[in-house]
């Protein structure tokens, strides 16, 4: 491949530009660029041809048009050493352009902002610069594209020292390239799909999945597998201490993260989790008391658990929680003695939540194999004391009530059949009892979680029982009475409702519905 003798520089971001550039400059590279890069680079001291100097046509249409150019896409595109395409740029003066920089508008970090209007999202769709990117990445073989800064550095280097690339790099840029581009068009699609979706069915048509590569794992559910995390993942999670997570830790620290959501940071909470299911979730005056708490549910199953709190993990608290071995810490911060104090476990993984994750994005994704996929709204759904309806003779009392509202939300993160028993205090803060969860039938996951509670040492008596689903039948609402329930909170719906309603009266145990279902798969 000849020397590189032509770059065409027109970049968002500029990061590392000026460094690069001087580095082509020293190396007699020609630099032709646009508006705000030719600015930046002139006030760098570097010499660089203006675009429309270059083809002899202006910008237009307020920069919209000033790349789209026979003289630009001619000396791109043209195969090198091909007589016809050599003659044709001779006839019309197109001289070769050997290297392309170019990021493009942030179309993402635009829509990303709150009430972002459609005209300012429009305006940040980019042409010119993936017309470049894909013309530059087709002719790899002799053509030179970069897309991220992070590739200056090798780029510069090899052009340094022989003039020019080699094509195993110049191939992989031109792959990344054509990732690049896609992941922005499926932005685009995504936003104006949402912008223009019809209210009555706000699913889009198609459905575009771009993620860039966040971190390799070491490997998935099982060593056999191999595994990486995509996406914005690190926007929202911070490690502050400890080994690499692993595939598991990932799906469990995200599950913790959407569970300990529910509850606001006025109310100290604590949850365990393991294999992405509650194991205990406590609240108290601190979180040193919500802990006790939420462990006593069950001392066996957060030994190498997940570990959420709701507000900063304060020293009493983790003093409490480093007499056990966890995987997995996630707080929105750490006091600085509650942090020097945890780091000194080295496999203890201690992550800060940045936001709230479980309100980004609309969906839940799921690939179902054979290149196919599921998509549903996420279960966001919150309900308060005026969303329930009270269907047994007895009223709950205001302690059931809190109970019942504190379980629910819980319940909604237990994989299905799920069921929980909970109490509250006098003051409205909740425990977790007994847990009992994705067993193929109701009453089984009622017997767990009153098998967990007794192996506890917990009591059942005037606690509240919480179905993620309607009891199909009476025995599981006479089962969860038997074991000491005088309240209960589930959907309803059922056929036989009238029957487990007359089995509550029956035992003077107080029902509410939700008229909501939270099965979890």
């Amino acid at each position: 491949m000849p020397k590189i003798q032509r770059a065409l520089l027109s970049v968002s971001d500029k990061t590392g530009l000026v460094p690069f550039a001087q580095a082509l400059a020293a190396a007699g590279v020609e630099l032709i660029s646009t508006g705000g890069t030719a600015k930046a680079l002139r006030e760098a001291g570097l010499k660089v041809i203006e675009l429309g100097t270059y083809t002899g046509f202006p910008e237009m249409l307020d920069g919209r048009v000033k790349t789209l150019h026979p003289k630009v896409h001619g000396g791109l595109l043209y195969i090198r050493g091909n007589i016809d395409h050599e003659r044709a740029v001779g006839d019309h003066a197109i001289p070769p352009i050997d290297l392309v920089v170019v990021n493009l508008y942030p179309f993402e970090a635009t829509v990303a902002r709150p009430g972002v209007t459609l005209h300012d999202a429009i305006e940040n769709i980019d042409i010119g610069g993936p017309s470049m990117l894909r013309s530059a990445a087709k002719n790899h073989d002799s053509v030179t594209v970069i897309t991220d800064p992070a590739d200056y550095p090798q780029v510069a280097e090899l052009i340094t020292a022989r003039g020019e690339t080699t094509l195993e790099l110049r191939r992989r840029l031109a792959a990344k390239v054509y990732a690049r581009t896609a992941a922005y068009d499926a932005a685009i699609a995504t936003h104006l799909q949402r912008e223009f979706a019809d209210a009555s069915n706000p699913l889009p048509p198609t459905l575009t999945i771009a993620a860039p590569l966040a971190q390799p794992l070491r490997y998935g559910e099982n060593p056999h597998q191999r595994a990486a995390l995509y996406g914005s993942f690190h926007q929202y999670f911070e490690q502050l201490h400890g080994k690499e997570l692993s595939y598991n830790n990932i799906l469990d620290l995200t599950a913790a993260a959407a569970l300990i959501a529910e509850f606001a940071p006025d109310a100290p909470t604590l949850a365990i989790l393991k294999h992405t299911n509650p194991c205990g979730v406590g609240q108290g005056a601190t979180l040193a008391e919500a802990w006790e708490r939420a462990f006593a549910t069950d001392r066996q199953a957060p030994f190498g658990g997940i570990i959420a709190v709701n507000r900063a993990l304060d020293l009493a608290c983790a003093e409490a929680i480093s007499e056990i071995f966890s995987e997995v810490i996630v707080a929105p911060d750490f006091a600085p003695e509650a942090l020097a104090l945890l780091q000194k476990k080295k496999n203890l993984r201690l992550i800060r939540l940045k936001k709230d994750p479980s309100v980004a994005g609309a969906w839940d994704i799921r690939s179902v194999g054979a290149g196919s996929f599921l998509l549903q709204e996420r279960d966001l759904k919150a309900t308060s004391a005026a969303d329930v309806r009270t269907v047994s003779r007895r009223p709950a009392s205001e302690a059931e009530q809190h109970a019942m509202l504190f379980g629910w939300k819980i319940v909604k993160h237990v994989k299905s059949n799920a069921i929980v028993y909970v109490s509250a205090d006098a003051a409205g803060r909740g425990r977790t009892l007994g847990i009992g969860a994705g067993q193929m039938s109701r009453v089984d996951s009622s017997r767990i979680a009153v098998w967990k509670a007794g192996e506890a040492g917990l009591s059942l008596a005037g606690s509240v029982v919480c179905s993620d689903a309607f009891f199909p039948f009476p025995d599981g609402l006479i089962a969860a009475a038997t074991a000491g329930a005088t309240a209960a909170i589930q959907p309803g719906g059922s056929v036989r409702d009238t029957d487990v309603i007359q089995a509550a009266d029956e035992r003077n145990v107080a029902m509410i519905f939700t008229g909501t279902r939270h099965f979890r798969h």
